[in-house]
C-alpha cells in the first residue's frame, strides 16, 4: 500500500474543499492529529475510515487508492467487461469505435 500517495491525494482533495485537517477530522470523527499522520503517510487507516474520508471528500475509494492498485492485462479486461455489461449493444459498439479511433490516432503519432 502506498500510504504516501494516499496521504497526498487526501490532502489535495481536502484543499479543494477548503477544509482544515480539523474540519475533516470532525466530519470523519477522528482526531486532527490522525488526519495529519494519514496525510503524511505515517499511519495506516481502517477500511471504515477510508470510506468515511472518501464520502466526505466526494471521491471514490479507488481514486484514493489509485497508486496502490496494480492492474494487469487480465484486470484491465475485467474492468472493461464490468463497464460494458450493463450497456446496450449500440453503446458497446460506440465504445469499441471510440477505442479503435483512439488507438489509430496513437499509432499515427508514434514516430517508430
Amino acid at each position: 500500500m502506498d500510504y504516501d500517495a494516499l496521504g497526498r491525494r487526501l490532502r489535495q482533495e481536502r484543499h479543494k474543499m477548503n477544509w482544515t485537517q480539523e474540519k475533516l477530522a470532525e466530519k470523519v470523527e477522528v482526531s486532527d492529529a490522525y488526519i495529519g499522520q494519514i496525510e503524511r503517510g505515517e499511519r495506516s487507516l481502517s477500511l471504515e475510515t477510508l470510506v468515511k474520508l472518501a464520502n466526505q471528500l466526494g471521491v471514490t475509494v479507488d481514486y484514493l487508492l489509485h497508486d496502490s492498485i496494480e492492474i494487469t492485462d487480465d484486470r484491465f479486461m475485467n474492468q472493461i467487461r464490468q463497464i460494458m455489461l450493463s450497456r446496450s449493444p449500440k453503446e458497446k459498439q460506440l465504445a469499441l469505435d471510440v477505442i479503435k479511433l483512439m488507438f489509430a490516432h496513437l499509432d499515427d503519432m508514434d514516430p517508430s
